[in-house]
């Protein structure tokens, strides 16, 4: 058998990451989660950058300011973030996440990888898990050339 071409094994290999990425996400939402996807990336990023604007989000998540207002107003309703004065520029109101935003987001991974985790071990044979780690390892080869 005659290795696939690499743009066979490009198309098929970013279907497969997107569908498990789906899945991933479906396989991390809990029913009693009323937050979007989009409130939760939102959520991520204030976590990661720091406290920032409501215009620096909209940008950085290539959204209108309007619709990032929505997203803000969201996350302040359900306690998720805090929004303070800027003393250096009155005009401004940072958003900042609060420790409940931040529990709420450590806690995502930790329920993909639950899933993830029962899959391999319920569908994949010893020598498949085998080959799924190498392949991991090959993906991480990929993703720092």
């Amino acid at each position: 058998m005659t290795a696939p071409g690499p743009r066979d094994t490009a198309a098929q290999l970013a279907n497969a990451m997107a569908r498990l990425r789906a899945r991933l996400r479906t396989e991390s939402e809990r029913a009693d989660m009323p937050w979007s996807w989009a409130q939760l990336t939102t959520l991520s990023r204030i976590l990661k950058e720091g406290p920032t604007t409501t215009s620096a989000l909209a940008a950085a998540e290539h959204v209108r300011p309007q619709s990032m207002a929505e997203t803000v107003t969201a996350l302040l309703r359900h306690g998720l973030v805090t929004r303070e004065s800027d003393p250096a520029d009155g005009r401004k109101s940072p958003i900042a996440a609060t420790d409940q935003g931040r529990a709420l987001i450590q806690s995502i991974p930790a329920m993909r990888e639950t899933w993830l985790t029962s899959a391999i071990d319920r569908e994949l044979s010893a020598a498949e898990r085998r080959t799924l780690a190498k392949a991991a390892q090959i993906m991480e080869r990929l993703a720092d050339s």
